[in-house]
C-alpha cells in the first residue's frame, strides 16, 4: 500500500512539473515550491514516536480510550487503535511499547508555590512530626549545622497531629540561643519565630495586631512566638532574600520533583503570602522562569498567577507579550486573599470557631480595595483567582463576582475560589450557577478532618466540608491541585484520597457521599484542571494537535486502578519526551 501511494504521489508531482513548465519563465522558484510543499506535507504525516500497546486513558471525551497514539515534534499526531497509528511510521519512527500498562494525561497541579517548595526541600523539614520531643530534636539537629547568626528556616509542622498544642518559642529558645528561628506551619497561614527571632523583628507585649493577621499572646499578653497571616511579615522582613542562585536550584528541584509524580504543568502562585512582599512573584519571574526559558533549563509547563495589587504590570506585560511566553510559560492572571486558613483559626465563617468562641476568623482584605482590583484586573482581561477556605469568605467572594457589572458581550471569564474548603448551605450551588471554577486539594482533608470537627463541631463540619462530589452534581468545575509545599505534590494519591476520603488513623471515610469516581478525579487533574487555567488548547488531554505530556503508570489493569488507585508513575513524557523514569538507565531515552 505504502509503495502504490510513493508511486501515485510521484506521477502528480511529475504531471505538475510538466504542467507548470509555462511558468516557469515568470517564476522560477515555483517549481521548487510546489515539491517543498509536497515534501512538507509528507513529513508533517510521519510519527517520530509511536506509543503502542497500552490502555491510554485520553480524557478527551470525543475518543475516552485508545490503545496507541503517534507523536511528531513534540504534539499528539494521531489517536486510536494500532491498525491506524502504524500507517504513520518509517524507518526512523521509533516505537514505545507499553506492555499493556496504562497511559494517562500528564497532570496538571492546579495549585503550587513552586519556587519556595523548591526553596523548603533544602530547609528543615518538620511535615510529619508527631511530637513535641520530635519537633525539638529536628531543630537541635539542624541549628548545629549552621552557622552562628544564621536564620534557621523550615516548615511543613502540624500541631493537629501531635494533639494540638500550639508550639512556643519557649519550646526551642534554649537550644537556638544564637539563631533566628522561622518555621512555617504546614498551611502557610502561621509560623513560629524563637525569641531572638522575635528580639530582631521588635516584636512585643507593646506591639499590636496588624490588620488581617495577629501576634498571639499567652494569659500575661506576652508574644507566644507564634504570628498569624499578615502579622508575619513583622518577621518575615527581617529574613534576608533567598540569592537568585538559591532560586534558581529551587525551581530545578521543585521540577524534578513534580516530573517524578506525573506533573507535567503547575499553576504557580508564587511565593505570595499574606505577609510577603508582592514583588517576589516578580522577582522569581524575571530572575528565575526568564532565565531557565532561555537556558533550557524549564522542564515542566507553569502558568503564572501574580499578586492582584500589580495587577497593571501584568496588563502591561501581557499587551507586549501575550498569554504564551513559550511552550513552558504561560501568563495566567491575579491572586488575591479572603481569608486565612482553618488550622491557624483564621479561615473566616459565619459562626465562630467551635474551641475559640469569640473568633470567626481573619478577613484579610479590604472588601472594597478588592472589589476595585479585581474590577480592573476584569476589566482588562485578566483572569481572577481569590483564596477563600472558610464559608463566609466563599460567600463573599462568590457575592463580589456576581455583582461586577456584565458586558453586553458574554466574555469566558472562568473567575476562580482557591480551596473552597467549606461552604455555607445553599453555596455549592452557586459555583454552578455563576460558572465559578473551584479550584480544590483533596489531600488537605487528610489533614483538616480531625482538626475541621475539633474547631467546628462533627455537625456542622460534615455538612460543608470538601463538598467535591456536590459541587459536580451542581455542574460546578473541579480543578485539583496540592498547594505544595502545604502538602505534597502527589496527584496518584489526591485521587485516592478523593475516591476515598478516609484520614489516618480512621477506619471509614470521612463524608462518604462526596467520594468521586476515578473518571472525575482524572478530569479534574487533567482537562478540567488544563481549562480552569486557559491551557485547553495545549494540554489537559491525549488529543490530536496538544502537546504529547503523558503519564506511564506501574499497572496494566484499569479495573484495579478505578478500584484503588494501586499505581505508580513508571514514566513521565513532556513533549513526546522522556523527562522521567523509575528505571534511571531509561531516563534519556
Amino acid at each position: 500500500m505504502n509503495a502504490l501511494w510513493v508511486i501515485v504521489s510521484a506521477s502528480f508531482v511529475l504531471l505538475l512539473s510538466v504542467a507548470s513548465i509555462p511558468l516557469l519563465n515568470n517564476n522560477g522558484n515555483y517549481l521548487t515550491y510546489l515539491l517543498n510543499w509536497r515534501s512538507s506535507s509528507f513529513l508533517s504525516e510521519v510519527a517520530d514516536l509511536l506509543v503502542t500497546n497500552g490502555t491510554i486513558y485520553t480524557s478527551d471525551e470525543a475518543l475516552p480510550f485508545a490503545d496507541s497514539m503517534a507523536i511528531r515534534n513534540g504534539r499528539i499526531l494521531r489517536v486510536g487503535n494500532y491498525s491506524s497509528i502504524k500507517e504513520l511510521a518509517r524507518t526512523w519512527t521509533k516505537e514505545l511499547n507499553l506492555d499493556g500498562k496504562i497511559v494517562v494525561p500528564g497532570f496538571i497541579d492546579s495549585h503550587v508555590h513552586f519556587i519556595p517548595g523548591g526553596l523548603e526541600m533544602a530547609r528543615v523539614e518538620l511535615r510529619g512530626v508527631n511530637t513535641k520531643d520530635l519537633f525539638v530534636d529536628k531543630i537541635r539537629k539542624a541549628v548545629a549545622n549552621v552557622k552562628q547568626g544564621s536564620w534557621l528556616l523550615g516548615g511543613g509542622w502540624n500541631n493537629d497531629i501531635w494533639g494540638g498544642d500550639l508550639p512556643m518559642a519557649s519550646w526551642i529558645d534554649s537550644i537556638t540561643p544564637h539563631n533566628p528561628v522561622w518555621l512555617t506551619r504546614m498551611d502557610g497561614h502561621m509560623g513560629l519565630a524563637n525569641t531572638v527571632a522575635l528580639t530582631l523583628a521588635g516584636i512585643s507585649c507593646n506591639n499590636e495586631n496588624p490588620n488581617g493577621g495577629a501576634i498571639v499572646r499567652n494569659n500575661d499578653g506576652e508574644p507566644t512566638g507564634l504570628l498569624v497571616d499578615s502579622a508575619m511579615k513583622l518577621v518575615l522582613s527581617h529574613i534576608p532574600e533567598a540569592t537568585v542562585y538559591e532560586r534558581r536550584e529551587a525551581l530545578k528541584r521543585a521540577s524534578n520533583h513534580a516530573l517524578k509524580r506525573g506533573v507535567t504543568t503547575v499553576v504557580d502562585f508564587g511565593r505570595y503570602f499574606p505577609g510577603a512582599s508582592p514583588e517576589h512573584s516578580w522577582e522569581d519571574f524575571s530572575d528565575v522562569y526568564k532565565w531557565a526559558d532561555l537556558s533550557g533549563n524549564m522542564m515542566t509547563r507553569v502558568c503564572l498567577f501574580f499578586p492582584m495589587e500589580t495587577w497593571s504590570r501584568l496588563v502591561d506585560l501581557m499587551s507586549k507579550s501575550g498569554h504564551v511566553l513559550s511552550q513552558w510559560i504561560y501568563l495566567g492572571g491575579v491572586k488575591a486573599f479572603a481569608d486565612g486558613s482553618i488550622g491557624s483559626n483564621s479561615a473566616l465563617f459565619h459562626e465562630p470557631y467551635a474551641d475559640d468562641p469569640n473568633n470567626n476568623g481573619l478577613q484579610v482584605v479590604d472588601l472594597d480595595s478588592l472589589y476595585n482590583m479585581t474590577l480592573s484586573s476584569d476589566k482588562f482581561g485578566l483572569q481572577v483567582s481569590i483564596h477563600a477556605i472558610g464559608d463566609r469568605a466563599n460567600d463573599l467572594i462568590l457575592d463580589m463576582y456576581a455583582s461586577l457589572p456584565s458586558e453586553k458581550q458574554i466574555r469566558d471569564r472562568r473567575y476562580r475560589i482557591e480551596h473552597a474548603q467549606h461552604l455555607a448551605p445553599g453555596t455549592v450551588a452557586r459555583f454552578g450557577e455563576q460558572s465559578v471554577i473551584a479550584s480544590v486539594q483533596p489531600d488537605h482533608l487528610l489533614d483538616d478532618a480531625d482538626s475541621a470537627i475539633k474547631k467546628l463541631g462533627s455537625e456542622r463540619a460534615e455538612r460543608g466540608s470538601y463538598l467535591f462530589k456536590s459541587l459536580l452534581t451542581n455542574n460546578a468545575q473541579l480543578a485539583f491541585g496540592s498547594d505544595w509545599p502545604v502538602a505534597d505534590i502527589n496527584p496518584l494519591k489526591s485521587i485516592r484520597t478523593s475516591m476515598k476520603r478516609i484520614p489516618p488513623r480512621w477506619e471509614k471515610a470521612w463524608i462518604p457521599s462526596e467520594c468521586l469516581c476515578l473518571e472525575d478525579a482524572l478530569k479534574a487533574y487533567t482537562i478540567s484542571a488544563a481549562h480552569a487555567c486557559f491551557l485547553d488548547k495545549y494540554v489537559g488531554s491525549l488529543s490530536p494537535g496538544k502537546y504529547a505530556d503523558f503519564v506511564v503508570l506501574s499497572t496494566n489493569s484499569w479495573e484495579d486502578f478505578a478500584t484503588e488507585v494501586n499505581a505508580d508513575v513508571e514514566a513521565t513524557y513532556v513533549g513526546g519526551s522522556k523527562a522521567y523514569s523509575m528505571k534511571p538507565e531509561d531516563k534519556n531515552e
